[in-house]
């Protein structure tokens, strides 16, 4: 990345009420640093990160080859986690807090949350549920169709908030990406920060760094979040997707299998908002 950092000055009353607008109504707000490749091993080793102290994930996008899933604003993605919980996601944004029903809050994988960006705060809501082990795999070799790792709650999810429903049969398989994820505190710091690098199949690499903070913390926590990651030469993402648009910019490894297997095969195309 070649943007620049611009942190608000907490002095500023007018950035913390500008803040505080743009994530009211989301329960907290996550900032996110990007850590260029160059940089990564110098990163790694400053806070002790290791293989051996990870959690390995693969992580699957689901997308049409040009993209149309996340120019809309949808994010559908898969993980496999080793040794642990296998699950999917869909994510929308951006978001009005207003206009998503408190029903939501009722199940277990809701999140609505604030995203902070060089761009300013984007607010999002994201589904995830557990995804029977083996069936990641399965959508990979061809054997079942990228619907079948979406639920119900999940696909009424977008109808509703997001006013959009999938055509599985329209999207590829990006990936899977090898994703190596850490969790640590330090004492220069007052939350906890999460680490993740992606590796593509090309051997590129993306790191990110970032922090979860009550909303009521936000101008605080994006200041002091990003002064701290300084010193390893992070930036705050210049987008609210610059991690999923990395993730893409390969072509996808296979199309995916027809949906005649799956039901959810009578859903319509991607549909602009209302």
């Amino acid at each position: 990345m070649t943007s620049t950092v611009d942190t608000p000055e907490l002095d500023s009353g007018s950035t913390r009420g500008r803040i505080g607008r743009q994530v009211a109504g989301t329960d907290g707000i996550e900032v996110k640093a990007t850590v260029a490749d160059g940089q990564i091993d110098f990163a790694l080793d400053r806070y002790g990160l290791t293989v051996d102290n990870d959690e390995q994930r693969y992580i699957y996008f689901f997308d049409t080859p040009e993209h149309e899933l996340l120019a809309s604003g949808v994010i559908a993605r898969a993980r496999r986690t080793i040794g642990g919980q296998h699950d999917s996601t869909v994510k929308f944004r951006p978001v009005s807090p207003s206009e998503v029903s408190k029903e939501w809050a009722k199940l277990a994988g809701f999140k609505l949350e604030a995203d902070a960006s060089e761009k300013g705060v984007v607010r999002s809501a994201s589904l995830t549920v557990p995804v029977e082990k083996g069936l990641i795999k399965r959508v990979e070799s061809g054997k079942k169709g990228i619907g079948g790792l979406f639920g119900k709650d999940q696909l009424r999810f977008l109808e509703m908030i997001g006013k959009r429903t999938i055509n599985f049969d329209t999207l590829f398989i990006f990936g899977p990406l090898i994703a190596h994820r850490w969790q640590f505190s330090d004492p220069a710091c007052p939350w906890k920060i999460t680490a993740e690098m992606w590796r593509r199949q090309d051997n590129a690499r993306m790191m990110e760094f970032s922090i979860k903070a009550p909303a009521v913390q936000a101008a605080v926590a994006i200041a002091g979040f990003m002064a701290f990651m300084a010193e390893v030469g992070a930036e705050k993402n210049a987008e609210e997707q610059t991690k999923t648009r990395w993730a893409l910019a390969l072509p996808p490894t296979k199309p995916a299998a027809p949906e005649h297997e799956s039901k959810f095969s009578d859903t319509t195309a991607i549909e602009a908002p209302a």
